[in-house]
């Protein structure tokens, strides 16, 4: 039986819940809402009406302060009520939590409690001129997400007439079963081959489905199969985990590729065998080579995460993922998903890190964006919404301060957005007098699934990140996190690391127990698992789902017999559920049952390195010259600076900022905003890892997609410059340093769909060529990264791909926190320097974007000069001649001083005769807005001067100004003041483009 409990705000409490959504729904769907009240909805099932009475007694759903509960639909004036409540087999984590309280207010056993269920969903009592088309369109384009949700709608008359909605129960019912299904893979063609894989989301090609069709046909692989109990024919669970071990997604099989590159600006040809070894492994063990005894990675590409030294007693690592398909899918769900997912990743390092801090970087279309949309793409507004919330939720709620991040805004990441999550990990040196990044599986060890339970959600997760989004992409893919019981996993996992009570760990990621058994087993060379022994959200999954399935909050382990008692004992205590799934073998294989059932027999080799290398064609050829440049005159440059400040990529995030807790573990040292009033920008976040010890951690990145369509060689390396300058101007050792490369690519694979695939590949392969030569030259070793391809949509006649995109992310070092520094101007009379060169490099800027002028001198870098220059800048911070720096970026020179008085509240007086220029001749406008590389503004104190000045001695700097202290920031050229701008109209312009709420102008 279903009993409905109904939860509404007691008459006098405001509901400012209730008038956001209001006003979120007039913004993002146009239609008017005068008012909108919220009533909070739980359906219970299997608690009579004795029991309903008690837990309304001890107030375990609501709070009686606030709220009025009934039993009965709280009938109110509105003109029209809404529902939106969970699709079945949704998982429901507010639903959860409310059974676990029923069952404790109850006083139900385990046992007792598995046999009730509460499911949430709520009203929305809406007032307004409304018609039913209105209200259709806002339970569907605002209120649900259609994937993940159901939504109904009655008006005041029809619900006078008959007050409720049905009770409907989220719940996905089915009796288990151990169904294994057999693929005839001999009786298909070509043609339906590539059908099969298309229609089961396997995102496998047709000479990959020959290989594996090639592999049941070997007489000595149907024979060992037949000894297992095993048909010759591949099971359903067999295709499903392959498929996602050779995922694009998993293995990376385009940067493992072998190209013949032609490059026809320099007539060149060449053979890459492999992007991945060519570029980025090989530059890291180059730089590593040239570090000698200096070395400080400890662990690249062979983990979850990147490992680095941090001092005597910790070492330090860092992972950043990418959520796009899902995010695009279902925002909040995608990217909640992201953030708890890349927690894992440290988690999983190694013996297992404690979580220090996590940086996110958004690209989303414009959230004011007027057009109309494609079939199943959702409001870029509705996006950024969703992604927000999610990350936050995910992130607060796991307790983990967000302490970097940006928001990068491209017309063509309308057809699917990139949700970079990062997270850094920090772990004992040491950990059983073993070295903590190293791990083993043993021949013997039980394999244990800790953490939540395994559902539909999340099945093709990886495959279909595999392949560009679609209008049938499959709705299982997205994935519901919840941080809550994450957390409570991760407190149980440092206990039983510290404690010695397991031999290795990863986590359940993409392809679930497929991939994070497969990856385990290849340390011991096999394993047994026995799906029918794993804990599930509901009945009725094939065993093929429970394999495959990606479902959050999992982790696995492996435990020896000696450890598992104790292991199990500690779990229970914690209140985390352990499951012993099988153990890890020697034989060779992936041998999986369900019961007496087999279910899967794969030769490991076969897994993990069966697919078949890809052969791809990438030709360079510079895109034709732009039309010549035609100077334009500026007026007023008050007027342009301001607009200037109010264009969305160079815009404060303040109101998203304030949403994700940068306090928490109280270790933040630079904060994400900085200044008199705490509203300024800063380069990169600071951490005290280990409280009580002045060492920190610097955390910071590059993203320059706006350069892509000039050249992605120069993209890339803007992007790495950018990412250690950020760094080194907070005031990050420059020999301490550590990157992360994260690809997001449209498909570069030459296909009827993909005409220019060549093209696009040779842009990927002068950013890897970038990626190399910069990192060598910065001295900045990668340790680990990740590349997601087929970032495009194709639906309603169109096709959509992102501009080619590079995050890379910076993990450095501070030996002395007290050393830090921020951004905003300190103090009147400080003097201000500019370092670095400005030359007329305005192709791709912020200037030639909201001109529509096409500027083609995209800006490079001369990365001996700027290495040189960093060097110098740490020698001057460290040495505390530095009161204030930051970078040029986004905007130039003239946004870098306006951002300084922003977050000092001060004004300064800049001369642009002073500034290095190269030619001689430059524009104001040029000067002001130009966005060459390796520059930085800094302020010092006039007793300061000439200790700084010695420092730099040689290089391209000057002295080009000083702090006024008064409320105005002038610039002047030639001896005329061409900018005269109120700092506080400046921040004005600056904030106004989303407000203190995300409700700002268009921009």
């Amino acid at each position: 039986m279903l009993r409905r409990v109904e939860l509404g705000l007691k008459k006098h409490v405001t509901d400012t819940v209730g008038q956001k959504v209001a006003r979120g729904i007039s913004r993002a769907t146009g239609v008017p809402v005068d008012d909108c009240r919220i009533i909070k909805v739980f359906t219970i099932q299997g608690v009579d009406d004795a029991g309903i009475a008690r837990i309304l007694d001890a107030a375990a759903l609501h709070d009686p302060v606030l709220h009025e509960v009934s039993l009965e639909p709280f009938d109110t004036a509105f003109d029209w009520t809404l529902e939106v409540g969970f699709r079945p087999g949704v998982t429901d984590n507010e639903g959860r939590t409310a059974r676990e309280s029923v069952a404790l207010v109850l006083g139900l056993n385990k046992a007792e409690a598995e046999r009730i269920a509460v499911f949430t969903s709520t009203r929305y009592l809406l007032s307004g001129d409304l018609c039913e088309e209105d209200v259709a369109r806002i339970g569907r384009d605002y209120l649900a997400n259609e994937l993940i949700q159901r939504f109904e709608y009655k008006s005041a008359a029809q619900w006078a007439a008959e007050p409720g909605f049905a009770a409907k129960a989220a719940q996905v019912t089915g009796e288990a079963h151990d169904e294994v299904a057999e693929v005839n893979l001999d009786a298909m063609s070509d043609e339906e081959l590539v059908a099969f894989s298309r229609e089961n989301t396997l995102a496998l090609s047709l000479e990959e489905m020959k290989a594996i069709r090639d592999h049941f046909r070997e007489s000595a692989v149907i024979a060992a199969r037949a000894e297992a109990g095993l048909a010759a024919r591949p099971t359903d669970a067999e295709l499903e985990a392959l498929a996602q071990t050779w995922s694009e997604h998993c293995k990376h099989k385009i940067f493992s590729a072998k190209i013949d590159y032609e490059d026809r600006e320099n007539g060149t040809r060449s053979t890459i065998d492999s992007l991945f070894k060519t570029f980025i492994m090989d530059s890291t063990a180059r730089i590593r080579e040239q570090q000698g005894t200096n070395d400080f990675c400890l662990s690249v590409f062979k983990d979850n995460a990147g490992v680095i030294t941090f001092d005597e007693k910790h070492s330090v690592c860092i992972k950043v993922e990418t959520h796009n398909s899902p995010s695009a899918l279902d925002p909040y769900g995608g990217a909640l998903t992201g953030i708890v997912g890349v927690n894992r990743d440290p988690m999983g390092t190694g013996m297992g890190a404690n979580l220090v801090c996590n940086t996110d970087v958004f690209c989303f279309a414009s959230p004011f964006h007027t057009g109309e949309l494609p079939p199943r793409l959702l409001h870029p507004r509705r996006v950024l919404e969703g992604v927000r919330e999610g990350v936050e939720h995910g992130g607060n709620k796991s307790g983990i301060p967000t302490v970097n991040g940006s928001v990068v805004f491209h017309d063509q990441y309308l057809g699917k957005p990139l949700v970079f999550c990062g997270t850094i990990g920090i772990m004992p040196r040491e950990v059983g007098g073993k070295p903590s990044h190293e791990k083993a599986a043993l021949p013997g060890d039980f394999i244990v699934m800790c953490g939540g339970r395994i559902g539909k959600d999340g099945i093709h997760g990886a495959t279909f990140s595999s392949e560009e989004l679609h209008e049938g992409s499959p709705a299982t893919a997205v994935q519901i996190g919840d941080p809550i019981t994450q957390r409570k996993m991760y407190d149980f996992l440092m206990r039983a690391r510290d404690a010695g009570l397991y031999n290795a760990i990863t986590d359940n990621g993409a392809g679930g127990l497929s991939s994070s058994v497969g990856e385990m087993a290849e340390f011991s060379g096999g394993c047994r698992m026995d799906l029918s022994q794993a804990p599930l959200k509901y009945d009725g999954l094939r065993p093929w789902e429970i394999l495959l399935s990606e479902a959050q909050e999992r982790m696995t382990l492996a435990v020896s017999k000696e450890q598992l008692p104790a292991f199990l004992a500690m779990a229970e205590e914690m209140g985390v559920e352990a499951s012993v799934l099988g153990e890890f073998t020697d034989t060779g294989y992936f041998h999986v049952t369900y019961g007496d059932t087999p279910v899967a027999y794969l030769p490991m080799d076969f897994l993990h390195d069966g697919v078949p290398q890809m052969h791809l064609t990438a030709v360079w050829e510079r895109p034709g010259d732009e039309d010549p440049y035609m100077p334009f005159f500026v007026t007023d440059q008050g007027a342009l600076l301001r607009k200037m400040l109010g264009r969305l990529n160079v815009c404060s995030k303040e109101y998203i900022v304030r949403q994700y807790d940068h306090e928490v573990q109280g270790g933040s040292v630079v904060k994400p905003l900085t200044g008199a009033k705490n509203d300024g920008p800063s380069d990169a976040g600071v951490m005290r890892p280990v409280l009580g010890s002045t060492k920190g951690i610097v955390v910071s990145h590059g993203i320059c997609p706006k350069f892509s369509k000039l050249d992605t060689y120069w993209m890339m390396a803007s992007a790495i410059d950018e990412a250690v300058r950020n760094a080194v101007a907070t005031g990050a050792n420059p020999r301490h340093m550590a990157g992360t490369d994260n690809f997001c690519w449209c498909d570069p694979v030459q296909s009827e769909r993909t005409p220019d695939g060549q093209y696009k590949l040779a842009q990927l392969v002068r950013a890897n060529q970038a990626l190399a030569h910069y990192c060598q030259a910065f001295g900045v070793p990668c340790i680990s990264g990740k590349d997601s391809m087929k970032n495009d949509y194709t639906g309603g006649g169109q096709k959509i791909s992102i501009p080619p995109t590079v995050l890379f992310s910076v993990l450095g070092i501070v030996d002395d926190v007290n050393h830090a520094v921020t951004s905003d101007f300190k103090a009147a009379e400080d003097l201000v320097y500019i370092l670095g060169l400005t030359r007329p490099e305005l192709g791709g800027s912020e200037l030639s974007d909201m001109m529509r002028a096409p500027f083609s001198e995209v800006p490079q870098v001369d990365a001996v000069s700027a290495r040189e220059r960093y060097n110098a800048l740490h020698k001057a911070i460290t040495s505390g001649l530095v009161t204030a720096a930051h970078d040029l970026s986004d905007g130039g020179l003239a946004v870098a001083a306006a951002e300084m008085c922003i977050g000092g509240r001060t004004g300064a007086r800049i001369d642009l005769t002073r500034v290095p220029v190269c030619p001689a001749n430059m524009a104001d406008t040029d000067i002001l807005y130009s966005e060459s590389n390796s520059r930085l503004l800094v302020s010092v104190k006039p007793e300061n001067r000439d200790a700084f000045e010695a420092i730099f001695a040689g290089q391209h700097f000057a002295c080009i100004g000083e702090v006024t202290g008064a409320d105005t920031l002038h610039v002047d050229h030639d001896g005329k003041t061409i900018i005269a701008e109120n700092v506080e109209t400046l921040a004005s312009a600056w904030k106004g483009t989303f407000g203190t709420n995300g409700s700002g102008a268009n921009a």
